[in-house]
């Protein structure tokens, strides 16, 4: 409840220095009489003895509510719709045994899918889906609006679940799939991969002309550094891995090919700082169109407060001029 002109209310004074006069100051005059007998003072305690004494509190009382109506008292509540254009995003995540390279800490995967999470907690309005890909790719999680599942899934990518390689196209293919029929007018996919492509059927130039067909926007991040890393060399029997010094290289044309083909990007990242800045970059890009309608409703009180006031004034007329018209004179 609020006042859209409080400083109404300051009228209150008049009607509470009103009362003050009338009970403070003024002394009521006793009367005594001499009666024979007690039966006259059963009517001491009729209506009209009661409604007597409290018959000039009725204007008091309607000055009060016209000085409140005054103040225009009122609630207020406002609503929003909101309509949203979002974005499916299909994030296709490189777990090739080369992803557990200790360039970034602890390793090129974590570091990677920590980012994605904050990512993910970003894009509130979009729907999300993981792809993984090494030799062979699989979806981890398809186009979902429940982000915490998404996140929960992120947990459990890990290098080991697909055959070793890495097959850029085939990644890239099982993404589009994703999203090929969605209804969404943005789609997208963030590709990301420490390494050239070596295997699969679909090459990733044919991956990336399937893109294009299906308007979907390419975003290529190429993560690691280039030197000597400490990197797997061989799979131990009970699926952990031995690690060796290495040289690295990575050849990014192709994946700058992809991406130009799709009207999206490639980003290269030597740094966890980089590769975060790169997704808030993405963030940026892929925004998604909300159109925010707040609808504001007032209701007003003061016209009850008016017609109570009239109401009681009305009823001290007729009191004081018709039912105690003889107690008053």
């Amino acid at each position: 409840m609020t006042f859209a002109q409080p400083w109404a209310l300051l009228l209150l004074f008049v009607p509470f220095l009103l009362a003050y006069r009338h009970w403070r100051q003024e002394r009521p005059v006793r009367l005594s009489f001499l009666m024979p007998t007690l039966g006259a003072l059963s009517a001491a305690n009729t209506w009209r003895a009661v409604a007597v004494v409290w018959l000039p509190a009725l204007p008091i009382l309607a000055m009060c509510m016209l000085a409140v109506a005054l103040a225009r008292p009122q609630r207020q509540w406002q609503e929003q719709k909101v309509q949203a254009d979002a974005v499916d995003i299909v994030l296709a995540i490189d777990v090739s045994p080369s992803m557990l390279s200790r360039d970034f800490e602890p390793n090129r995967l974590s570091v990677a899918l920590e980012v994605a999470g904050r990512f993910v907690r970003k894009r509130a309005s979009d729907r999300l889906g993981i792809v993984i890909f090494s030799a062979e790719a699989c979806t981890l999680c398809p186009l979902t609006a429940d982000h915490q599942w998404v996140q929960e899934q992120l947990k459990q990518v890990q290098v080991g679940r697909l055959e070793d390689g890495t097959a850029i196209g085939m990644g890239l293919a099982t993404a589009v799939s994703r999203l090929k029929d969605s209804p969404s007018k943005s789609k997208v996919i963030v590709l990301l991969t420490d390494g050239e492509n070596n295997t699969g059927y679909i090459t990733p130039l044919m991956a990336a002309e399937m893109a294009q067909l299906f308007g979907i926007r390419v975003y290529i991040i190429g993560i690691g550094t280039t030197g000597i890393v400490l990197s797997p060399i061989a799979r131990n029997l009970d699926g952990t891995y031995q690690y060796a010094p290495r040289q690295t290289s990575f050849d990014t044309s192709l994946l700058e090919e992809m991406a130009a083909l799709t009207k999206g990007k490639f980003y290269r990242a030597w740094t966890e700082r980089e590769l975060s800045d790169i997704y808030d970059e993405i963030d940026r890009l892929e925004k998604t169109r909300l159109e925010v309608t707040t609808l504001r409703r007032t209701a007003e009180y003061f016209p009850v407060l008016v017609l109570m006031a009239l109401a009681v004034m009305g009823l001290e007329v007729v009191l004081r001029w018709a039912g105690l018209r003889s107690i008053t004179q």
